[in-house]
């Protein structure tokens, strides 16, 4: 028998804290959730009211798009428009292809996101052939390109998100390293030491790609390689571009869970081709499955076989319904005594269906009450939790 001793939950990877607005990303902060409109910013009163929704759904953080300096702009009248509702939220400004927003955004957004294959132009590097003999070269071209933004950046401070897209990189780095998880890390890399080099670390980093485990690579790689170079900027994970119902979600639970366990990732966004609001529940549901940050009840409940007395699917719904806002609590509801002691896990309740029309109620793996009627079992589960000092 093997005496290697499994620890699925690693201990989270150590970052600086970047503030945006008066949201802690990395440090000791909880793991940030957050997500993008899909209005057009111009349309004020819609992105206001996507915001909202958002919002109330739990949203930490909020991104839009503003193409234009034209976009950017409107985050004010965005901004005067939520402060009327008692809303405040940081803003991040999305900006690819033009510089000239990127600046614009240094008067009204909260965060910027930059894209290293969208931000400069193809001219910047014309007549340049993309070969190693003329790498250096190329850094002192992007350098002395990005230098009048970080000096900006610097008098500002606002906060900026480094983010490299499998299928959004430069033609300089696909051509040198191909459309690969190296070739994101490369790019994004290059960026962080200019940065670096320029005194100006409010950065958080991202790497994202539709496929999960290219996603998760990259990731890991990005973690190698800042961790050679001393830098602890807080990272964003998400899986982009990952559909809508059951496969996007699955897409997006593999990706960021498998990344949340190891340790690596300081703030999500969950992407579907739906209402960005529905994205949330997602984030807060692999978070706590993860167990990096408890929202809410936990529910342990089994499929149920022919052991089973009572219909578990029903009971289970009902127990739901009536101790979700129990935050860190953890209930289970299992079928029958055959497996259910042992596998309600470390809750601290049980609901185990006994013999017929009867249920057995658990504290800590402890029997409490015994053959309780099963149209009494559910009140009778609350009464426990109650006399245990755990009912909010």
């Amino acid at each position: 028998m093997t005496n290697i001793k499994f620890k699925a939950l690693k201990k989270r990877r150590k970052s600086r804290e970047i503030m945006v607005g008066n949201i802690g990303i990395g440090g000791n902060n909880p793991v940030r959730v957050q997500t993008m409109t899909n209005t057009d910013t111009l349309n004020v009163k819609a992105t206001v009211k996507q915001i909202i929704e958002c919002v109330q759904a739990g949203s930490e953080l909020i991104r839009i798009a503003t193409q234009t300096p034209k976009h950017v702009r409107k985050i004010k009248e965005i901004r005067e428009e939520l402060k009327n509702k008692k809303i405040n939220i940081p803003i991040i400004a999305d900006i690819h292809y033009l510089p000239s927003a990127a600046f614009e955004a240094l008067k009204y957004a909260d965060k910027i996101r930059l894209n290293p294959g969208n931000f400069l132009s193809k001219n910047v590097f014309q007549g340049i052939d993309f070969n190693e003999k003329n790498y250096a070269k190329q850094i002192a071209i992007m350098e002395k390109s990005l230098l009048p933004f970080i000096k900006e950046l610097k008098k500002t401070k606002i906060p900026i998100r480094i983010g490299s897209n499998l299928g959004s990189l430069s033609e300089r780095i696909v051509k040198m390293h191909g459309n690969t998880p190296d070739g994101m890390v490369v790019s994004t890399m290059e960026y962080l030491r200019i940065f670096k080099k320029h005194n100006f670390n409010e950065i958080v980093v991202a790497l994202k790609a539709s496929d999960p485990l290219i996603m998760i690579e990259a990731n890991r790689m990005l973690v190698y390689e800042m961790k050679k170079e001393k830098m602890d900027y807080p990272i964003h994970l998400g899986v982009t571009e990952a559909g809508n119902a059951n496969e996007g979600r699955a897409k997006s639970i593999i990706g960021i869970g498998i990344l949340i366990l190891e340790g690596i990732g300081d703030t999500i966004r969950v992407s579907l081709t739906e209402h960005p609001a529905k994205e949330i529940p997602v984030c807060y549901d692999i978070l706590q499955a993860t167990r990096r940050r408890i929202t809410k009840t936990e529910f342990i409940s089994c499929p149920g076989c022919g052991r089973t007395q009572f219909d578990i699917e029903k009971v289970a719904n009902k127990v739901k319904k009536k101790t979700e806002h129990l935050k860190g609590l953890r209930i289970a509801v299992m079928g029958c005594i055959v497996n259910g002691l042992g596998e309600m896990g470390d809750a601290d309740f049980g609901y185990i269906g006994g013999i017929k029309g009867k249920v057995n109620l658990y504290f800590k793996k402890k029997l409490m009450k015994k053959n309780v009627l099963e149209k009494n079992a559910v009140e009778e589960l609350i009464d426990l939790i109650k006399q245990k000092g755990k009912w909010q």
